[in-house]
């Protein structure tokens, strides 16, 4: 069994979909979602889906306290799927190469702190560029910065807004976004 822990600081679409997707799978439990944010939609969602969920704050994320909370979960996995803070280095360590992030865009361009959102979309299209796409990486201890697992792209037409962008990106999010973490649980967890 491989169990999962969800971190999500906002609505959570991403999070219910993986949980929709591995709700068949004998083999994978998610197990937690997590969020330092108490008015987060993912709460909400975690609760119809009759997942358990940790509301903690930084100082707890900072001091090891939510560390331990999922080493006493037996939690061997780690998803950010809309999580804006810094993973701390403490916790990266204790999952190498076990916490993953989607980033809406196809980095190394338009990562780091504070590029999340609408914000990404609208760089994106400020750009000209004719591309976008998401990113699925391995978290390290820097925004955005961790190797790259695996990246699919939509085209940047020239009337698309930030909003008609991000439709398109989520459409990718949802589509590769559950199958990318099963394919490296099968590595990570047998």
């Amino acid at each position: 069994m491989c169990n999962l822990a969800i971190f999500a600081s906002g609505s959570g679409s991403n999070a219910e979909n993986i949980a929709t997707y591995f709700s068949a799978n004998p083999n994978v439990c998610i197990a937690l979602i997590a969020t330092e944010n108490s008015n987060a939609y993912v709460l909400e969602r975690a609760k119809r889906l009759a997942i358990p969920t940790h509301l903690f704050t930084m100082d707890e994320l900072k001091s090891g306290e939510v560390l331990s909370k999922l080493t006493g979960q037996n939690i061997n996995f780690v998803v950010l799927a809309g999580f804006l803070k810094m993973i701390p280095s403490e916790m990266v360590r204790h999952f190498n190469k076990r916490i993953v992030n989607i980033h809406p865009a196809l980095l190394p361009k338009y990562g780091g702190k504070g590029m999340y959102g609408m914000r990404v979309h609208s760089a994106v299209i400020e750009a000209g560029e004719k591309e976008s796409g998401i990113t699925i990486h391995y978290v390290n201890e820097h925004y955005d910065e961790g190797d790259i697992i695996f990246q699919a792209r939509c085209s940047v037409l020239s009337h698309d807004t930030p909003e008609s962008l991000a439709q398109k990106v989520h459409q990718l999010e949802w589509k590769y976004y559950p199958i990318i973490i099963e394919q490296l649980l099968h590595d990570k967890c047998h």
